[in-house]
């Protein structure tokens, strides 16, 4: 976050204007969230799978108490009904299947036997784990679309992320 703030300030510009490049360099430095990533799943000793299902489940569960678990708490428990609580849970759950595959993503890359075949799908995967939310917030901005299209539009391109990661996971685990 320091770094965030230290070199990419908020946006200056007018209210319906789309900062391209400065949201773009954003979602650049999540490049360190796959060295994280990396790095949780190298000091871990076991095999893979449970490599790539011990780092996604503390990533999403990390990230679902720093950024929903208190607005979920205090505002679902409320006497109004809203359906923004329905939404951030089901965002909660496509969050959980991206993290997983982005963790299957890097473990991936990381192999030493990884043919040379895999390496560009698996770099393009990652690439798409690491620039999801950019795309999505430039998707919205041009097409100007409702909360529950954007849910959908986002589920679809994380079951697609995960589904070519899945493929790839088992292809590359059962050739060797």
């Amino acid at each position: 976050m320091l770094f965030l703030a230290t070199f990419f300030p908020t946006w200056e510009g007018g209210a319906g204007v789309y900062d391209f490049v400065g949201e773009f360099m954003k979602a650049t430095v999540d490049l360190a969230d796959l060295l994280g990533l990396h790095l949780v799943m190298s000091r871990n000793a076991g095999k893979g799978e449970y490599k790539i299902m011990v780092a996604a489940m503390g990533w999403a569960t990390a990230e679902l108490i720093m950024s929903r678990c208190i607005p979920l708490w205090v505002g679902a428990r409320g006497i109004e009904f809203d359906w923004k609580y329905v939404q951030m849970s089901f965002d909660s759950n496509i969050s959980l299947v991206h993290y997983i595959a982005m963790a299957a993503g890097v473990w991936m890359f990381t192999r030493y036997d990884l043919p040379k075949s895999f390496r560009l799908p698996v770099t393009v995967l990652l690439g798409l784990c690491v620039y999801k939310a950019f795309l999505m917030e430039l998707f919205v901005h041009v097409f100007l679309l409702g909360s529950w299209t954007v849910l959908l539009v986002k589920a679809v391109l994380t079951g697609s992320i995960s589904l070519c990661s899945l493929f790839l996971f088992v292809t590359l685990v059962h050739s060797n």
